[in-house]
């Protein structure tokens, strides 16, 4: 059954008025049509004299707390989602970072929402490791009475898929909380779920209306101005991605060299299509379709041309993951395939495996339905942004290290960097999204020094700083470490690097190439041997900045950095560390790491 218009057709408005109030009012909650007719006769009121009028209020609105975890920013950009859909059911809103929160801000709340990502194998997010061992510890406060709900992201390609957030949802219950909403742990395809518990949850910390006393009013003031809306989300996301041209693809390695690494162009003629340095671009890849081939073999599905085109543009076909063997062993009911689930089996089987290797160890013939039960969609690959776009209008450079290797007698490759380094060609397109990461910007102040620290493609969003720094005439001094393993080959960017050396708008670079010579020097080597200069930038305000591997280069320039800054504290290593988190608070210290 239709229902009726809630205005009718003869209402005075323009047809296409009425639809769109119709719209409108629909998605609207009793709540909000009351403040509705509130405010209409108030604002007639004001028409008729006064500027001010009062409007009897719907109900008293309930504080709410909001926390998030973040890495990435997929939780940070859900917990300012949150934000904005709390107003409609009723709720005083205020989201903060766990970076930025103390403990004493659960006991204050009365209402908690968290969003928690987890970060590789079980551990938090970086920015929140201070707060999430706080809240672990015996320390903690009681927080008897609080009303909470947590939504929990995570990688099922990780054995301890949404560790963290299991753990605080389960620490918030121990500590005397009440669980309003039930958890919900999503894998890399969440924003749609995310945002039915969002809603869902919110529902449930909505206050309940009370009977009107005709006493409490509120003021409108119909005088003033209108505030902008806070809405920075990007127009190009994952689930609406940009198809863009590939206008320049480019391998800057020498042919010597063991790395493969592509410098990509993409061209748009979208205004909506807008970044920062510092952000990421999503690419969506597509499958090789000899591996999706070979897949469907195994299967005992044989050359099936419409369900290949389908696993190639739409599903995973190689994470081997806890959760992929655990269906595939119900689905089956298959012992062996179960007793890969106890003990170590699991990590032992799995290791350097994909998901073909399941099916051709254990093979069973599934169906088209069967198989792609089993599978989980596609996910979108982010690379740090190699451009300014002020230096390049309706352009976005990415810098990808093409990943190829061989284990258990396979030749493996990497979804997406082969997808554009063997599969795409100029002329070609590829679909492409932004992922704002406010976390890795540039000082606001031109004049600030910065300290930009990378190694292989982690020297990409430096690129993108230093182009827009030229473009905007900034002044700030400028200090590159750049590390990877042959100068003669592996030098990403040289002549460009040069010619910024050359005009001063780079002040300075160190570099580092491992394999030049018979003891491995890496960028860690150099940071300390510049020690006395760094700090002396350091003290002049410099901001600090880290791209690249957390388990590799990452760690070891963060513990340089500590063994530097304690230095000047006459060896105290928790002085330093102290400083590094100090910097980091300050936003003087930001890391881009995967």
């Amino acid at each position: 059954m239709t229902a009726s218009p809630l205005l009718p057709r003869n209402a005075p408005f323009l047809p296409e008025d009425i639809d769109t109030l119709n719209k409108v009012v629909a998605r609207t909650t009793p709540q909000q049509r009351a403040w509705l007719a509130g405010f209409f006769a108030g604002f007639e009121a004001a028409q008729a004299g006064g500027a001010q009028a009062a409007l009897p209020a719907a109900k008293p609105r309930a504080p709410l707390t909001i926390l998030y975890a973040s890495e990435s920013g997929n939780s940070e950009a859900l917990a300012n989602k949150a934000k904005k859909a709390a107003q409609k059911h009723g709720l005083d809103a205020k989201v903060f970072d766990m970076a930025d929160a103390d403990l004493s801000l659960l006991a204050k709340s009365k209402n908690i929402v968290v969003y928690a990502a987890t970060w590789g194998e079980g551990d938090p997010p970086s920015r929140a490791v201070d707060f999430y061992q706080a809240l672990m510890s015996d320390a903690a406060p009681r927080i008897d009475g609080v009303r909470f709900a947590v939504l929990a992201l995570g990688d099922t390609a990780y054995t301890q898929f949404c560790a963290i957030g299991k753990a605080i949802d389960a620490r918030l219950e121990e500590l005397g909380g009440v669980r309003t909403a039930d958890r919900l742990d999503l894998d890399l395809d969440y924003a749609k779920q995310a945002a039915e518990w969002t809603e869902s949850s919110l529902a449930k910390f909505a206050p309940v209306a009370e009977p009107s006393s005709g006493g409490t009013v509120v003021h409108v003031d119909f005088g003033g101005a209108m505030l902008p809306a806070d809405d920075d989300e990007p127009q190009f996301t994952a689930e609406t991605p940009l198809e863009a041209e590939i206008s320049a693809l480019v391998n800057l390695n020498g042919t010597g060299s063991t790395r493969e690494t592509w410098h990509a162009e993409f061209a748009f003629d979208t205004p909506g299509f807008s970044y920062q340095p510092g952000d990421a671009i999503g690419l969506i890849p597509e499958n090789d379709p000899v591996l999706v081939d070979a897949l469907l073999k195994a299967v005992g599905l044989g050359s099936d041309a419409a369900l290949l085109l389908k696993l190639q543009k739409s599903y995973d076909v190689t994470t081997l993951s806890r959760s992929a063997v655990e269906n595939y062993a119900k689905l089956t009911g298959r012992a062996d395939v179960k007793a890969l689930l106890e003990g170590e089996a699991y990590p032992k089987f799995a290791a350097d495996r994909q998901l073909i290797d399941l099916f051709e160890t254990y093979p069973e013939k599934l169906t088209a339905e069967q198989l792609i039960g089993l599978l989980r969609p596609l996910p979108g690959r982010l690379y740090s942004v190699a451009s300014s776009l002020k230096a390049h209008p309706g352009e976005a450079h990415l810098l990808v290290g093409a990943v190829r290797w061989e284990s258990h007698g396979k030749i493996r490759k990497g979804v997406s960097s082969t997808y554009l380094g063997e599969r795409r060609k100029v002329g070609s397109s590829a679909k492409i999204y932004v992922k704002p990461n406010r976390h890795f910007r540039l000082p606001p102040d031109a004049h600030t020094p910065i300290i930009m620290i990378g190694a292989g493609t982690g020297v990409a969003p430096y690129r993108a700083f230093i182009e827009e720094r030229v473009a905007e005439g900034a002044k700030g001094k400028s200090w590159l470490f750049f590390g990877e393993r042959n100068f003669t080959n592996d030098f990403l960017y040289q002549l460009e690097w040069q010619d910024y050396l050359e005009s001063g708008d780079l002040s300075r670079i160190d570099v580092a190439f491992s394999r030049d010579q018979p003891e491995k020097i890496y960028v860690q080597h150099r940071l300390w041997e510049r020690r006395a200069d760094l700090r002396g930038w350091l003290d002049e305000g410099a901001h600090l900045y880290v791209c690249g591997d957390e388990k590799g280069m990452a760690k070891d320039v963060d513990a340089t950095l500590v063994k530097i800054l304690a230095e000047a504290a006459k060896g105290d290593e928790e002085a330093g560390r102290a400083k590094l988190k100090e910097l980091t608070k300050a936003g003087r210290y930001q890391r881009d790491v995967y």
